[in-house]
């Protein structure tokens, strides 16, 4: 009976790398079924994206893998192909990410489990409660850095208790520390709208509107300790015109926001994305 995985992998780049990386699928006896690869000219490393069945478990292809990553200096991961990340999502007051979200799990079209939802605000216990998913509020209303501190704390608990592979700050209006920043590097994923750094701060349609844009667009990427630049996995725009008022603009953005964040995540829960410094290869 064979069993489905996923193999994905960066490395410097050279001769012989798919030769060898197919060469100990094929003693596994696997059958590849979708391969992409790219070459970096610029940073001379190679990437790669592979799909198969093999009879073989999970252990033993690990085991056969490892000394060709070795001996390649290889970032790998390889994974059964089944298997559904388990997300966090946290949300403040802004909704249309989440309810996006949480429809496109009930519906089948958006591969992953999502565990637990945690938010400042309370807004949406009900939606959460509605999807039969754990609401988690951990308040920050005119709190403290110590009372910060301490609800990073619940958070990253709540992260290690419910085994989270991905988070997903659905329009989360928090600041995550460089220290939580760095224990979620590579595995959360954070959505924006695409005025910055042009238009910061609050009212940004109604400053967009006053310069007279033509497109509203939004940017999903992996977090870092540098604020809304991680590296980018997907973005969305749409064109507008002059006849679009400041809340027609804020339509047009949430709609923006909810496409790019749902196809990073796919991207993500597939393993279709790879680091490549301040950048990222999708292989869609």
């Amino acid at each position: 009976m064979s069993h489905s995985f996923i193999l994905k992998l960066s490395c410097p780049d050279g001769p012989g790398i798919v030769h060898a990386v197919t060469g100990v699928l094929l003693a596994h006896q696997g059958n590849i079924l979708s391969s992409a690869q790219h070459g970096d000219a610029d940073t001379r490393r190679f990437f790669m994206r592979i799909a198969f069945e093999s009879p073989s478990g999970l252990d033993a292809l690990r085991e056969a893998f490892a000394p060709l990553a070795a001996q390649r200096g290889m970032d790998w991961e390889l994974v059964d192909a089944t298997r559904k990340a388990r997300v966090l999502i946290l949300v403040s007051k802004f909704g249309h990410c989440l309810n996006d979200i949480l429809f496109r799990v009930a519906t089948q079209h958006l591969p992953i489990e999502v565990v637990a939802i945690a938010s400042n605000h309370r807004d949406f216990y009900q939606l959460a409660a509605s999807h039969n998913i754990a609401f988690h509020h951990f308040p920050l209303l005119n709190a403290t850095p110590e009372q910060k501190a301490a609800q990073e704390r619940k958070l990253i608990e709540l992260i290690d208790e419910q085994q989270v592979d991905l988070v997903v700050l659905a329009r989360y209006m928090q600041i995550l520390s460089p220290a939580l920043c760095e224990k979620l590097a590579g595995r959360a994923i954070n959505i924006h709208h695409s005025f910055l750094p042009s238009f910061k701060g609050a009212r940004p349609y109604h400053q967009a509107f006053e310069r007279g844009v033509k497109l509203i667009g939004a940017t999903a990427h992996y977090v870092t300790g540098d604020l809304d630049e991680g590296p980018i996995i997907e973005q969305e725009v749409s064109r507008i015109d002059h006849s679009y008022g400041p809340e027609q603009l804020a339509a047009v953005g949430r709609d923006t926001e909810c496409l790019a964040l749902a196809r990073a995540i796919q991207w993500h829960a597939e393993h279709r994305v790879l680091l490549n410094g301040k950048r990222t290869v999708v292989f869609r």
